[in-house]
């Protein structure tokens, strides 16, 4: 009798402990699956850019009022190297500008040996991105033309600016047969001037450009303009461009400088969960404000203005915030 009672409870005990089991499994595995953080890489540009400030800013943000994120910051070679990375799932948010989100996503210009990147979406138009195109005073460089048989710095391999550059040299008649090309970053280019290694670089970015304002105060910084005749002449080819201008005093400038102009993109990639996308645009728009301490480009991002430019569609979950706040 003593033995039937012992395997008897030995059998209650044997199920509980079972029962207990499954039932701590689906704890853990509930409390796993709510723990379980999805990671977002957002892929910037250079470290010293608006792209990296602005990222940053973003990956803060997400990682304190969104939970279950963990974010953070790639710096790279900019446009066409983050649309790459998207095409590649290597990250899921994205700087870039509007012209070379076009070119991946229709397989042209820069990516038509590397084929289309059609998994491209849009989360927002974010602000104009001003073509700078800088000298010193030392050079007696004053017009686009001056710069044949220049050192010219032209922008990071792969990047907007570089593809910016090639476009604007083209619309002068000039080609990088006409001038001593360098591939170089922003923080490359300025050291280099600052050096006299580079004559002029080409920095396309948001005003105003931190590494610009670092080479103004050693050195007599000159803003080369780009004429609205030669902005409207490139349009026609390539219609993203528009003529601004940069405004007096952003860096030495006592007169605003016209000059060309695209548009900063954030993009995304289609397989993103539309909850999750629409939470990152979420937290974006209802932050502006750290983003707007971050950078002062972040003072032209407007929920008026989020298709401005885009060349591809938007994100579904994107759309959805957008037309809750219609």
């Amino acid at each position: 009798m003593r033995n039937k009672s012992s395997v008897l409870v030995g059998f209650v005990l044997f199920m509980l402990m079972v029962m207990t089991g499954c039932s701590g499994e689906k704890e853990d595995g509930a409390q796993g699956k709510k723990a379980e953080n999805v990671f977002v890489t957002i892929a910037t540009g250079g470290s010293s850019g608006a792209y990296f400030a602005l990222g940053g800013a973003i990956s803060n943000q997400l990682n304190q009022k969104v939970e279950g994120i963990n974010s953070s910051v790639q710096s790279t070679g900019a446009s066409a190297v983050n649309a790459t990375l998207l095409g590649t799932e290597k990250v899921e948010l994205a700087f870039a500008m509007n012209d070379v989100v076009s070119y991946a996503y229709t397989g042209t210009e820069v990516f038509k040996e590397k084929g289309k990147v059609e998994t491209l979406r849009g989360i927002a138009a974010l602000y104009p991105n001003f073509v700078q195109l800088i000298t010193v005073e030392k050079t007696g460089i004053k017009e686009v033309s001056d710069l044949k048989g220049k050192r010219v710095g032209v922008g990071a391999p792969g990047s907007g600016t570089e593809v910016n550059a090639r476009q604007i040299l083209k619309a002068h008649g000039i080609t990088y047969d006409d001038i001593k090309a360098d591939y170089l970053s922003y923080a490359e280019a300025i050291e280099q001037m600052k050096n006299g290694a580079v004559d002029a670089a080409f920095l396309t970015s948001g005003l105003p450009n931190s590494t610009i304002m670092d080479l103004s105060t050693t050195q007599d910084v000159k803003i080369i303009p780009i004429r609205k005749e030669s902005v409207e002449k490139l349009a026609e080819e390539y219609p993203f461009y528009a003529s601004e201008v940069i405004p007096a005093g952003t860096y030495d400038n006592e007169e605003d400088v016209e000059t060309a102009a695209v548009q900063t993109l954030l993009v995304t990639r289609a397989d993103l969960s539309d909850d999750l996308v629409y939470n990152i645009t979420k937290t974006i728009f209802e932050n502006l404000d750290a983003l707007k301490e971050t950078h002062s480009a972040a003072n032209s991002i407007q929920l008026e203005a989020v298709r401005k430019g885009m060349p591809i569609p938007l994100h579904p979950g994107a759309e959805k915030y957008f037309n809750e706040h219609k």
